[in-house]
């Protein structure tokens, strides 16, 4: 049973409903989740950092609990980042930011937009092919994710996928660490991801500049696991383009599910920093 069991929420927002859940009290961190992935990858963490912070962790639009109202459509990371910023706003401001994979983009468009919502940022594993010396690569890897999708469904393009971000099946089988309902959860949104999230949001190119201007302190955390992969590489082509040094985290892309202890104390650390 968790400590701090979430209190569940709805944000009314242009175009869809966003559900969020907060826990503990505390200065605000919000914790953004990436690609197909909703509240339920963060309990771990959330629950666990509770005693420090009032957490809150959501839904993206489009994701489980979070109902579009019309058809869907592309996703853009700014209509992401607006949803960000009126979530900060409706809970509190300024808020101390969590994004991993694409929700790191979330964040890093969140301090160049909306930098007076944000404390600090800590991106886990930024996607940033578009910061690799030669993203040429990777771009027609991410396509091949895609174009699999279209061509063969939905399971052949998640395993190319999940190889691509370095993630491996745990011991029950699920590649995400997620317990059953979370999972049952977030394999329903992986057909929208392809068709609708992959290419665009693996795409943005974040703002630098408005990033290192903006006075908001931002850490680029790095799985320990995935040293020497693809995704790895493009956090630290994002950490060299901020003149900051990447902290390590523990486990891979999704190490907050598979190490939760280690990994909470580790962003705590990197918050408490500054």
């Amino acid at each position: 049973m968790p400590h701090h069991p979430p209190e569940a929420n709805t944000l009314k927002v242009p175009g869809a409903r966003i559900h969020y859940e907060v826990r503990g009290t505390g200065p605000l961190l919000l914790m953004i989740p990436g690609g197909p992935q909703d509240a339920g990858v963060f309990d771990g963490i959330a629950d666990r950092l509770a005693d420090h912070y009032t957490t809150v962790a959501y839904d993206p639009r489009g994701n489980s609990r979070s109902p579009l109202d019309g058809e869907p459509e592309e996703q853009r990371v700014d209509v992401h980042s607006d949803d960000a910023a009126r979530l900060v706003s409706e809970v509190g401001i300024p808020a101390y930011v969590f994004g991993n994979s694409a929700g790191a983009h979330v964040g890093l468009d969140l301090v160049a937009r909306h930098p007076t919502l944000v404390r600090e940022l800590v991106a886990h594993e930024p996607p940033c092919l578009t910061l690799l010396d030669d993203p040429s690569e990777m771009m027609s890897r991410g396509k091949d994710v895609h174009d699999t999708y279209r061509s063969e469904g939905v399971d052949a393009a998640m395993d190319k996928f999940l190889e691509l971000n370095g993630l491996d099946l745990d011991a029950e089988g699920n590649p995400m660490h997620e317990d059953a309902e979370t999972f049952e959860r977030v394999s329903g949104n992986f057909a929208y991801f392809l068709a609708h999230g992959l290419m665009p949001l693996s795409l943005y190119e974040p703002d630098v500049d408005a990033v290192r201007t903006s006075g908001v302190p931002v850490t680029v955390g790095l799985g320990e696991e995935n040293a020497g992969k693809p995704i790895h590489d493009m956090g630290l082509a994002l950490a060299l383009r901020l003149d900051t040094d990447p902290v390590a985290f523990p486990g891979d892309h999704l190490g907050f599910g598979s190490h939760p202890d280690a990994f909470a104390d580790t962003l705590h650390r990197s918050l408490d920093e500054h």
